[in-house]
């Protein structure tokens, strides 16, 4: 088995950032998808299943996918790290479906601001704990404050939104759903150092990544059969060919997101992401609005924060105030 091999953090930042472009595009793809069939549950099964369909080919066409897929059964059986790994895709299941449920309650920003919160307080977590391949890293005053102007970026960045999503409900009534989504988030860090261990352990993230679509299939097409035994079945799937590209654009910041904690660690792997999903809103929303689209002054400023608030978490000129801090034992 040969390991992936560690990126600097100047090369593996912009990877970071280029893999949450993706998030963006597959939001709104999977979106148009989940209004053609009506049906959210059957739109995630659908993306899933053709992230799962490309992956394959993947694993069997490229070397490299030849061995990472021989490599799984050895790695899992041999416990060369904990089983439950292998179930990471079902948290990748659980963010589609807070999106689906609670997305019309609370509106797009107030979605993203809890689950990008869960996100980035995990990500410290994940890191002091050591889960992922990268190691236990201190919390440190320089990370505490760039998560904390992420979070305050992404309010910013999707603040123009606010007035036009939700429900209107007071705030006791949006208590219960913003928890589902700050779950997902939350989560979404421990998926990452899963996926970053398995692929130390089978050589390559084109495995993780098979292994993810795997079991995110086998949750959603579960929900999708009770569901459709309880309300029937969803509209007729659309013929046009973009629909179906929901799926690939996950293979893509899942695998990169695997690659890289080991050489970024899961929190600035996630900032990075944060930004790609950034910017890939900002860019969509100028390209291809959708209707009622208004691209506003705090969009573009929020967005500009946040990448600010990410050069502070890792550029090497805080390393000096970051060795004078005393590390958490």
């Amino acid at each position: 088995m040969t390991s992936p091999s560690r990126l600097p953090a100047l090369a593996g930042l912009p990877l970071a950032v280029g893999s949450g472009l993706a998030i963006p595009v597959q939001g709104r793809i999977n979106g148009a998808l989940g209004a053609r069939l009506d049906d959210g549950i059957a739109a995630a099964a659908v993306s899933f299943s053709t992230g799962l369909l490309v992956m394959i080919v993947i694993s069997l066409v490229l070397p490299r996918g030849r061995a990472g897929l021989a490599a799984i059964i050895p790695a899992v059986r041999s416990r060369a790290f904990p089983r439950i790994y292998v179930v990471a895709g079902a948290i990748g299941a659980l963010f589609v479906f807070a999106q689906s449920f609670t997305v019309g309650i609370l509106g797009v920003a107030l979605f993203t601001v809890a689950t990008v919160t869960g996100q980035t307080v995990s990500g410290l977590l994940v890191d002091r704990l050591g889960i992922g391949p990268a190691g236990k890293k201190s919390v440190t005053a320089i990370r505490i404050i760039g998560c904390i102007l992420t979070i305050a970026a992404v309010a910013w960045a999707v603040s123009p939104r606010f007035s036009s999503g939700g429900s209107g409900d007071g705030a006791a009534g949006l208590l219960v759903p913003i928890l589902l989504p700050v779950a997902a988030g939350f989560l979404m860090s421990f998926q990452q150092a899963m996926n970053g261990t398995a692929t130390l352990h089978y050589g390559t993230p084109i495995a993780a990544t098979l292994v993810n679509f795997v079991a995110g299939c086998i949750v959603l097409w579960a929900a999708f059969a009770v569901k459709l035994a309880v309300a029937g079945p969803a509209n007729p799937l659309p013929g046009e060919w973009w629909y179906y590209l929901g799926g690939p654009m996950g293979c893509v910041f899942i695998g990169l997101g695997a690659l890289l904690v080991r050489s970024l660690g899961v929190l600035v792997t996630g900032l990075g992401m944060i930004a790609g999903q950034l910017l890939g809103s900002l860019a969509l929303d100028l390209a291809l609005p959708a209707p009622g689209t208004v691209v506003a002054p705090a969009t573009v400023l929020g967005t500009l924060l946040t990448l600010g608030a990410i050069i502070l978490a890792t550029l090497p000129w805080p390393r000096g105030a970051l060795r004078r801090q005393r590390p958490v034992r």
